[in-house]
């Protein structure tokens, strides 16, 4: 693996990358190993530690729903027996993956980016920034790579629930859980249906007096052993530790993707067949309808995980609940129903969502023109109409968020090695005119928080213009597919 310079902050740096999660650290690897050699990089990092998502969030059982194998770095076998890791693990592994590449020495942490301007006559991004919440920084450089997630670190989701400011508990948004939030003996109300809510019951329902998760709506739950399977163990046994996490790799995004086109190809068997799982693992006085038989479609959403079935037995421990029905008013330690019923409450936890932000919040100008990002298309999913030399990295919501990241970021390097080898000093997606695409979001779930995708993200169109779908045909795209085609080079 090659290795990349470290430069200062005044000097012209090659690529600037935004964000030292998942993202960041994993285009941090390709830059070494399949950019251009010699390339000069930072990482900046609006917080002060490694992990993005994983860091940031501090709630109860916090960990990702994506099995290990797929979601860790194809580059660093994942050393444990988990399944479904916790996000404190991440980071710890996120950590370790930076330093064996040497990727920590050019963090530069606690440095919030505010805003990003392109200039065509000096073929170079001006960057600024804001270090420990007071000091301004501008940097230099040809390319940017956001690797910012896909949602606000800063704002929740935005609550219209009548009467929620009248409440004289605890309110708590997960995204901010606080560290010394007391549940012990508290009759505890999970507002939300999804996979914050599915983590935290299970994992507050033994410390409380009662929690009860109540939801508009149901979800699909399903059962996850959160042990690696006999095929992963047996290719550690036999096989050198990179292929045995290659091997184990390909096993779980096949399976995955097996699963997910039976499932959605048959989607009223599955759903019967998980109806009847979950009624197995349900105490007598909780019915699967109303509160486990969604109206929606297998994978019209995406699924939540409860490991080794925590969140079943936590219903059946009696410690916990489910409610579904519909908020009218919340009063000073009550949730009136509009089915008429009441719930008493010492603390409500919000957990309905996220909201979602396009690179962290970051304004871009381009020429003194300012960008506004859900108007343009993406290029591939990983540029934007009329921005020269900028990039941005999402993953999948329907397979684990690494995959998509290594399949932008290998597109991105063949994109940079294309620029060198035509001596080009900026590549700039472009539209044709006499375009017509039908207009898609980039992000198909139905999810609710996902519903406002076209306001926020660039738009999903035809062609050159498709974003991420499937691994396999998205590596092999980015691989040998075209990337010349709508784009600029000068």
């Amino acid at each position: 693996m090659a290795v990349l310079n470290h430069v200062e902050s005044e000097d012209i740096l090659d690529v600037l990358i935004v964000g030292a999660g998942i993202s960041g650290i994993n285009a941090a690897y390709y830059l070494a190993t399949y950019g251009p050699k010699g390339q000069t990089y930072a990482i900046l990092e609006g917080r002060s530690a490694i992990g993005g998502t994983w860091d940031l969030f501090r709630y109860p059982g916090i960990r990702c729903d994506s099995d290990i194998l797929t979601f860790s770095f194809g580059w660093n076998p994942w050393p444990g027996d988990k399944l479904l890791v916790g996000g404190p693990e991440l980071c710890d592994y996120m950590r370790q993956s930076a330093e064996k590449i040497g990727a920590d020495k050019h963090i530069k942490f606690n440095t919030t980016v505010r805003s990003v301007s392109w200039s065509s006559n000096e073929s170079l991004w001006t960057v600024n920034a804001i270090v420990d919440g007071q000091r301004q920084q501008v940097y230099k450089s040809r390319f940017i790579i956001l690797s910012t997630g896909y949602y606000d670190y800063h704002n929740p989701q935005d609550h219209i629930i009548p009467g929620l400011k009248t409440f004289k508990g605890d309110v708590v948004e997960p995204q901010f859980w606080p560290e010394d939030l007391d549940l012990e003996d508290k009759d505890v109300v999970i507002l939300g249906s999804g996979a914050t809510a599915v983590t935290i019951l299970p994992n507050i329902a033994a410390k409380t007096k009662h929690t009860t998760m109540l939801q508009r709506s149901p979800t699909y739950i399903a059962t996850m052993a959160n042990t690696i399977p006999p095929v992963d163990r047996m290719a550690r046994a036999y096989l050198p530790a990179r292929l045995a996490h290659w091997v184990s790799r390909m096993y779980h995004m096949i399976r995955s993707y097996a699963v997910y086109t039976y499932v959605v190809k048959n989607p009223e068997k599955v759903k019967s067949l998980m109806m009847a799982r979950i009624e197995q693992q349900l105490p007598p006085h909780i019915p699967v309808e109303p509160h486990f038989s969604p109206r929606y479609k297998p994978w019209e959403q995406r699924f939540c995980v409860c490991p080794d079935g925590d969140f079943w037995a936590a219903l059946r421990s009696g410690k916990a609940g489910v409610v579904t029905d519909e908020i009218d008013r919340i009063s000073e330690s009550q949730i009136h129903l509009k089915s008429g019923k009441n719930i008493t409450a010492d603390t409500l936890i919000l957990a309905t969502g996220l909201k979602l932000q396009f690179a962290g919040g970051i304004a871009i100008y381009v020429d003194g023109e300012l960008i506004e990002p859900s108007h343009k298309f993406g290029w591939k999913g990983c540029m934007v109409q009329d921005v020269p030399n900028l990039a941005f990295i999402v993953g999948y919501v329907n397979a684990s968020w690494t995959l998509g990241s290594d399949a932008s970021s290998y597109l991105l390097m063949r994109l940079l090695r294309t620029m060198k080898a035509k001596s080009a000093t900026s590549v700039t997606p472009r539209v044709p005119k006499d375009a017509d695409m039908k207009v898609e979001p980039c992000f198909k779930l139905g999810s609710t928080y996902l519903k406002n995708t076209l306001a926020v993200f660039p738009k999903d169109g035809e062609g050159q213009w498709r974003f991420k779908t499937q691994y396999m045909s998205d590596m092999w795209d980015a691989t040998w597919g075209d990337i010349v085609t709508n784009l600029e080079f000068r």
